[in-house]
């Protein structure tokens, strides 16, 4: 029996289908709360016949925060793929990134090793590398974090968690580490990487120069079961397809959805505007702004990131960041497509 954390979200949802398909025993930690007919869409983007791979995940209800149900969670558990996080880079979130991603994790592996589990593996985030110093351009495994890099909440929050995994390997947990960049594919539309489509579909103007990673979710969820399936312990790996700039990302969404897309750039001095008459949302509206101060600036950051790692590890070959896009797109809700 398998078991995997955070099986609604965008990653562990489509982990889920890969390992069903594989023909494993597969049971699925969830809040009470949370929305599983989100994962039943996922199923039904791979095939139309899924509901029986659906239907054979035994949920189960529990919290990250309390070891008690994780106890239970975990009784004849041999693997665990640790996907749940907080995602969020609002300065109010920071408590709740350190609660539920650190004391989460470190509340899980206490448990893996307790159960004395054969293997485990943890989703982080290229968030959780380090900024590379100068003279080089490209972000590695082995890049240092420094906390005086002007890291976010979250970007804390994923270091901090791996550190808990590490303290688990020093313990003698057998663990893997994956750091992917920006994952792109169907899912929630309304949250994460999915609000890149959204966005561009109704009707985003302006563009900007910046350059991160991307990755297809196909990709993280293969990655991680050959890592899991190989001798392969205690490493991390970068999942990176490819680096590319916003420009390129924002016009191949609106290409594939069939609009024209974003044609004006916005210079820094304009995203640092952007900023801020959107937090004014926040005082005289009452509304979270979903384009913030981080948000901005990153957008104008240059990072490249190194993929060879897990290609000499795997052999591993990923999908084309443009094939990713245009896959997306045909799942993406045909209400949603608008025009520009």
């Amino acid at each position: 029996m398998i078991l995997v954390t955070g099986g609604t979200g965008l990653v562990g949802s489509h982990l889920l289908y890969d390992l069903l398909k594989n023909d494993n025993k597969v049971r699925a930690l969830k809040r009470s709360s949370s929305n599983i007919d989100l994962v039943r869409k996922t199923f039904s983007f791979y095939s139309k016949d899924a509901n029986q791979l659906f239907e054979s995940i035994e949920w189960f209800d529990g919290d990250m925060l309390d070891p008690d149900s994780l106890e239970e969670a975990l009784e004849g558990i041999k693997d665990v793929y640790h996907c749940a996080a907080l995602v969020s880079f609002k300065k109010e979130d920071k408590k709740n990134l350190l609660d539920i991603n650190v004391e989460g994790t470190r509340n899980l592996i206490n448990t893996c090793i307790d159960k004395k589990i054969r293997k485990f593996c943890m989703v982080s985030s290229i968030a959780a590398l380090g900024t590379p110093e100068e003279g080089e351009d490209t972000v590695n495994e082995s890049t240092p974090w420094s906390p005086e890099d002007k890291r976010s909440g979250y970007s804390l929050s994923k270091f901090q968690s791996e550190l808990e995994v590490w303290r688990g390997i020093e313990e003698g947990l057998n663990a893997v580490i994956v750091n992917p960049s920006i994952i792109l594919g169907p899912g929630q539309w309304d949250k994460g990487s999915s609000l890149l489509f959204s966005t561009v579909a109704n009707g985003l103007k302006y563009f900007t120069r910046g350059i991160t990673g991307y990755v297809d979710v196909r990709d993280v969820s293969k990655a991680m079961l050959q890592l899991m399936e190989s001798d392969i312990v205690n490493e991390r790996f970068v999942l990176n397809g490819d680096d590319c700039t916003y420009e390129f990302i924002f016009k191949a969404i609106a290409k594939h959805i069939g609009l024209e897309g974003p044609t004006k750039y916005a210079s820094p001095k304009m995203t640092e505007i952007g900023w801020r008459l959107a937090s004014l949302q926040k005082v005289f509206l009452f509304k979270q702004p979903s384009f913030t101060k981080e948000t901005a600036r990153a957008s104008h950051n240059i990072r490249k990131y190194s993929n060879q790692k897990i290609k000499n590890a795997l052999n591993f070959e990923f999908i084309d960041i443009e094939k990713s896009i245009k896959d997306t797109v045909q799942h993406y809700p045909l209400q949603a497509k608008v025009k520009s």
